[in-house]
């Protein structure tokens, strides 16, 4: 759903990029009391990662394919805030490396793509672990529902933008049919990818998904012939000291692989929104990306003649800087929690 320029006029892309930066800003601030010295390096990961499965098009129906918007996945992972972040990150390297989404449009995308489906997403994800009982099976099963939704939210605000700022003259009954159906068939690959995905890094290290952190049971003793809660427990300071080291390499490894071999066999079909737009004439105005000439456009390196090494190398690089990019905000961001008091308590001392 990567938003070209040309789709949404000058004045709806303006605001929406000050939605944008408003929402970015907060995130910042909100990411500090989610990232603990653990989650703030996989904050990076994950932000790769889902760059990497954005480059796998999955196909949905005749000529028509799909790719993982990643809202879900990453507030789930690492919660809303650093989430909203982490997709960010993504369509931020993707527009200015590899030509992909609008520079003009980067508001309209953010909106769509990062903050629609993780505050969608994680709202529905909370709301159901809150119903069903407590369990892993019961977080996947919250995974995939809230991706599920997520993804036609995003296409339906998608919409909205168009109705207020498109460039052509089409009928929004149309343009809304047509994207959210096309994008509910999206939303089960969506929902699919994130699901087997928070399982399986519930499944080996529940401590490090921010969604399961309430997933473990409370010890209830029996008093007076009633239940109650058992005083919590302080951690054990040997699982306290788990590092993540073992999920990052894995993780990042199969990013890579991802990237770097298995994108060359995605589907060539165009995704939803190029679809939508090419059958119902919402592209005729497109404009050329400002950074088309780029070396990595169209994530291919330049002068590389051999398509598979070309895409290959460019999911790679595109996974290292994506992962170098994200880390470094995540870090700051960590660093900045952690000096904060420290900062306070000297220029109180200072000032007496």
């Amino acid at each position: 759903m990567h938003v070209p320029d040309g789709f949404i006029d000058a004045p709806t892309s303006a605001v929406t990029g000050v939605v944008a930066a408003a929402a970015v800003a907060v995130s910042l601030r909100g990411a500090r009391r989610e990232l603990d010295e653990r989650t703030a390096p996989l904050a990076g990961l994950v932000a790769a990662f889902i760059f990497a499965v954005q480059m796998l098009n999955f196909p949905v129906a005749a000529g028509t394919s799909g790719h993982l918007l990643g809202g879900a996945l990453a507030a789930i992972l690492v919660g809303p805030y650093t989430g909203v972040l982490c997709v960010s990150v993504v369509l931020l390297m993707q527009g200015i490396l590899f030509a992909d989404g609008g520079l003009t449009a980067l508001g309209v995308n953010i909106t769509n793509m990062a903050i629609v489906t993780t505050v969608v997403a994680y709202a529905v994800f909370r709301l159901l672990v809150k119903v069903l009982p407590r369990g892993r099976r019961s977080i996947t099963v919250a995974s995939f529902t809230a991706a599920l939704l997520s993804v036609p939210a995003a296409a339906l605000a998608f919409t909205l933008m168009y109705a207020v700022g498109g460039t052509t003259d089409v009928s929004l009954g149309k343009v809304a049919g047509a994207m959210v159906g096309v994008h509910v068939l999206i939303g089960l690959g969506e929902a699919t990818i994130t699901a087997l995905t928070v399982g399986a890094v519930v499944a080996v290290r529940p401590d490090l998904v921010y969604g399961a952190r309430d997933l473990r049971q409370r010890l209830r003793l029996r008093v007076n012939g009633e239940l109650v809660d058992a005083p919590a427990a302080e951690p054990a300071p040997v699982a306290a000291a788990r590092s993540p080291r073992k999920v990052w390499a894995v993780g990042l490894v199969t990013s890579l692989v991802l990237a770097g071999f298995v994108s060359f066999y995605a589907s060539a079909s165009p995704d939803g929104l190029e679809k939508v737009a090419a059958d119902h004439g919402i592209d005729k105005k497109t404009e050329d990306h400002a950074v088309a000439d780029s070396p990595l456009a169209d994530y291919g390196v330049k002068d590389v003649t051999d398509a598979r090494l070309s895409g290959g190398l460019a999911g790679v690089i595109g996974v290292g800087v994506t992962v170098v990019a994200g880390s470094a905000v995540f870090w700051a961001v960590r660093r900045r929690r952690t000096a904060g008091p420290a900062d306070v308590s000297a220029a109180s001392t200072s000032g007496a």
